[in-house]
């Protein structure tokens, strides 16, 4: 790419993975063992930012367990040090529970806008330690709506989207981001891709930018009822995208790797077929122009 990333705006891919991380917490199986002691090896939560270099702001889809070292990530490529505002998905831990460094142990932030949607709303007002969060104004929430974009500025625009996933205590959306030029759609979580009522092949045609759910690679991976944790495998996202021309397929990056997915391991045979059949794994720190 040959824009100029002091003046145009841009996505920066803050983490890849499941909820809790890579390596994950107490595996000893080779997924893992692998990454123990190599720092090169770790890899953070999922999240995305939004960076505007002309305005000099910038947003954070999800608040993850990580965001410490996510957001010294953010402001050294950027360049910048404010946080215009948090737009959650859901409330899975790795989704919001970064927000409890905004507090006076922390950051102790000055009511930093958090988008949320109606269920995600109540349940941080009315659950410890988030709570605390908003009556001391650490945090303002702000409430959004399905398929109603919130203006940031001038040139970016974002849209939340509701799709289906197992919502204990929330809604779960995704999220579109546009500008003039480019859009891009970040589905972190999501059951299934056939019990959504969207086409999502035709939403990778219209977009530039396709984050997909690839927690799992396949069934089998886990050593238990995957039906009871139901995401879409890549093994069938892969699938399903197969019709799409070799420019569509390349808009799609799958990210959210669970530790267990080899997607996470350099050169294996999964992440080279996925790459063979035109499609893209997320890599933490990209950065890719709106």
């Amino acid at each position: 790419m040959k824009k100029d990333i002091k003046t145009t705006p841009y996505l920066m891919i803050l983490g890849i993975t499941q909820d809790t991380g890579y390596p994950q917490i107490n595996c000893s199986e080779s997924c893992c063992e692998i990454a123990w002691g190599k720092t090169e090896l770790k890899k953070m939560t999922t999240s995305l930012a939004i960076v505007d270099p002309i305005s000099n702001q910038q947003w954070i889809l999800d608040a993850t367990p990580n965001i410490t070292e996510q957001l010294h990530l953010l402001n050294k490529t950027s360049g910048i040090n404010n946080i215009e505002g948090i737009f959650i998905t859901h409330a899975h831990i790795g989704h919001y529970t970064g927000l409890m460094y905004f507090g006076k142990e922390g950051m102790n932030t000055s009511k930093i806008p958090v988008y949320v949607m109606p269920k995600m709303k109540k349940f941080l007002e009315k659950n410890a330690p988030w709570s605390q969060l908003v009556k001391s104004k650490n945090i303002s929430l702000n409430l959004i709506k399905d398929q109603s974009f919130i203006q940031l500025n001038e040139r970016i625009r974002i849209t939340p989207f509701l799709v289906p996933h197992r919502d204990d205590y929330s809604e779960t959306v995704g999220y579109k981001i546009q500008t003039k030029s480019k859009s891009s759609i970040f589905i972190p979580d999501i059951d299934k891709w056939e019990i959504w009522d969207k086409d999502i092949v035709s939403i990778v045609r219209d977009t530039d930018y396709a984050f997909l759910d690839g927690t799992f690679y396949k069934n089998g991976e886990l050593k238990r009822d995957m039906s009871q944790i139901p995401h879409p495998f890549v093994e069938e996202s892969m699938e399903l995208f197969s019709k799409l021309s070799n420019s569509n397929k390349k808009k799609i990056y799958f990210i959210h790797m669970n530790h267990t997915n080899p997607l996470l391991i350099e050169n294996s045979k999964e992440k080279n077929k996925v790459h063979k059949n035109g499609f893209n794994v997320a890599v933490q720190g990209t950065c890719l122009y709106l």
